[in-house]
């Protein structure tokens, strides 16, 4: 990180337990080397134990990340990033209306048969990646599957970590792959407005859909991690943790940009 942008994000970290007088050990490292770290491996797409010399030890990086990701601390940073970004947009720091889409990602040899498989559909042999983002296509809520899994049912876990995070909003825009009961589903239970945008029957080849193309900018700024061009990940929730943190770099990438 530039100077500038840790600048923004300093004031953002979680706190540690020992400040707040919970208990616990001052930690022996520097958080910025150690984000450092972590960044350069999701932007790298490199191993844990490639982890260059400059940055502290692949183990102890390793344990701050597993240690982050146990405790939901990057979800916390990366919510408190979003919250900024919304802001300085002119927008409040809690949205009401999202977009719901999932992609299917090549699994690595790393990843277990237990939580991969084939998606017939894009002819995916891997994982899948369920997003909600805002209007803006900043992320609200994700989970990883199993490619094999349809974005119905995904969407049922997908809205109620939704609706758990962020209980404002009330209207969702997704494609054809979530109608049927998943819209009645959302309606009675989330008090959710799950609105279907298809495309025309008449269109032929690439076609940009109102408010779609919001969930297909974000995919693309994720596949901008090296990292996550291909699922590596032994765990799904370490997956979901790779996600938090490559957006979190393109958020706080965004605000070092604004001026003071």
């Amino acid at each position: 990180m530039t100077d500038a942008e840790w600048a923004k994000v300093r004031g953002l970290l979680p706190v540690p337990g020992w400040l707040e007088g919970r208990g616990g050990q001052p930690e022996g490292y520097c958080h910025r080397q150690m984000i450092d770290a972590i960044r350069y491996l999701v932007a790298g797409g490199i191993t844990w134990r490639a982890m260059p010399s400059d940055f502290p030890a692949w183990d102890r990086v390793y344990a701050f990340w597993r240690r982050w990701r146990d405790n939901g601390l990057i979800s916390e940073l990366h919510d408190r990033l979003r919250d900024r970004v919304r802001e300085a947009g002119g927008r409040d720091a809690e949205p009401t209306a999202a977009v719901i889409d999932a992609q299917s990602v090549k699994a690595a040899a790393s990843v277990p048969a237990a939580t991969r498989g084939f998606d017939g559909g894009k002819k995916v042999n891997g994982r899948k990646r369920h997003l909600v983002v805002d209007t803006l296509g900043l992320l609200l809520a994700v989970t990883v599957t199993a490619a094999s899994v349809t974005d119905r049912d995904a969407g049922r876990v997908l809205l109620a970590r939704l609706r758990h995070r962020h209980w404002r909003v009330t209207r969702v825009w997704a494609d054809g792959g979530y109608t049927g009961p998943l819209v009645d589903i959302a309606r009675g239970l989330w008090q959710i407005a799950l609105t279907v945008v298809k495309r025309s029957d008449g269109a032929s080849g690439f076609t940009v859909l109102p408010k779609r193309w919001l969930v297909e900018r974000t995919f693309a700024w994720l596949m901008r991690s090296r990292r996550l061009a291909r699922d590596y990940e032994g765990r799904t929730d370490s997956a979901e943790a790779m996600i938090w943190w490559s957006m979190s770099m393109v958020m706080s990438r965004r605000l070092a940009r604004q001026p003071h």
